[in-house]
């Protein structure tokens, strides 16, 4: 196959973000890729597609199925507003590992004081008469020659 382009994507101005497959593509093969990135034929125009609802996300749409067709090995045509590299991906799942999740519930936990513990104001406080300690008396020390003492 030479290295020529085989679709080509631009803006029109009735139909918004528009795609055609090239001569160098067979054309079941371009309907079935652009009706994947979610292209629509235009009635009354053979061999040119629009995207669907483009008022959702449109630009990054029609970038992300530029970047697709290229990814697949086939040469794409864009205007220079609908080349990918000049927009973020799609978004990308973040990957957490729960680390800070779980700092932030530590944090959290450790600023605020604990139901089951109320502040006492001295008036409040009850008084306990003093509890004297008592130590018990300690055995008397075994007198054995050659034992072991315990």
């Amino acid at each position: 196959m030479p290295l020529s382009d085989h679709f080509r994507f631009g803006a029109h101005p009735d139909h918004g973000f528009v795609a055609a497959a090239t001569a160098n593509i067979p054309a079941h093969l371009a309907d079935w890729f652009l009706v994947r990135e979610q292209f629509e034929p235009v009635p009354g125009t053979p061999g040119l597609y629009r995207l669907t609802r483009p008022e959702q996300d449109g630009i990054r749409r029609t970038r992300q199925a530029v970047h697709d067709l290229r990814r697949h090995g086939y040469e794409v045509q864009a205007d220079y507003a609908l080349a990918p590299g000049r927009s973020a991906g799609p978004p990308q799942p973040v990957a957490r590992n729960g680390l800070m999740e779980r700092r932030n519930r530590v944090a959290q936990a450790a600023a605020t004081r604990s139901p089951h513990q109320r502040t006492v104001g001295p008036a409040e406080r009850p008084s306990f008469p003093a509890i004297a300690t008592v130590t018990p008396p300690r055995p008397p020390a075994a007198a054995t020659a050659g034992g072991r003492t315990r």
